[in-house]
């Protein structure tokens, strides 16, 4: 734990990203219950789906620093270039079709969750490339 502000902030953001997630606007309160989302239904259940998430990227990241310098800035570049896709996927269909009308904070919220793994992926990168 070399930058404990990195954690303080990271974990700011998943509480504010839970926040966001569970509280959509009318339409997106039905997309929740229409298409099952049981883990995003109340703010206790979004923040347990967003530590989790999160919590995953943190100990893959860490369990990436244990081998080689060279094979962990490979995998680490791998994933984060797949974290970068996803957060493009994620800003495309929250923007467009049907997801525009769920509120502006449950697709800030939905948008920034893989905009959090990038950020894991992304610290992780960066403390593999310092001497």
């Amino acid at each position: 734990m070399r930058n404990p502000s990195f954690y303080i902030i990271l974990l700011v953001l998943v509480v504010l990203d839970a926040w966001l997630l569970a509280h959509p606007n009318l339409i997106g309160q039905a997309g929740v219950f229409f298409f099952d989302y049981s883990y995003l239904e109340t703010f206790p259940k979004a923040l347990g789906t967003v530590s989790v998430v999160v919590g995953l990227a943190l100990l893959i990241s860490w369990t990436i620093g244990r081998f080689s310098k060279p094979v962990s800035i490979g995998i680490t570049t791998a994933l984060l270039a797949a974290s970068a896709y996803y957060l493009f996927q994620s800003f495309t269909q929250y923007n467009s079709g049907i997801y525009k009308l769920t509120g502006a904070g449950f697709r800030a919220g939905a948008i920034l969750l893989p905009g959090l793994i990038v950020l894991v992926f992304g610290e992780g990168m960066l403390r593999r490339l310092r001497p």
